[in-house]
């Protein structure tokens, strides 16, 4: 390996851990302030209907949910949050004494 190829892959390395270690710090950062990540799209979600209308719902019990980091920081901050949230033009809520979830498109 050429010395130039050497120092590129040096380069490359300590950037990849540089990204790393940033990715890390604004996880913990995030978490000592309270603020909670999760993707709604790595959720799985059904289709209901409701007394005002359509939703979407989500429950533990799914096996796509069981383990998923995304589902579970999701009910934590819809709990934080007295149970309901609106994030990203979604309304989002906690029903009563389950680990079940709804959310509706905002209007």
């Amino acid at each position: 390996m050429s010395s130039e190829n050497l120092a590129l892959g040096a380069l490359l390395e300590f950037l990849n851990v540089c990204e790393s270690g940033i990715a890390a710090a604004k996880k913990r950062i995030k978490e000592a302030k309270g603020l909670v990540e999760w993707d709604a799209s790595e959720i799985t979600w059904q289709q209901a209907e409701g007394s005002k209308g359509p939703y979407e719902k989500s429950t533990a019990d799914t096996v796509s949910n069981q383990d998923n980091p995304d589902f579970e920081d999701m009910l934590s901050d819809i709990q934080a949050h007295g149970d309901r949230l609106s994030r990203d033009g979604w309304f989002y809520w906690k029903f009563d004494n389950s680990d079940t979830m709804g959310r509706k498109k905002r209007k």
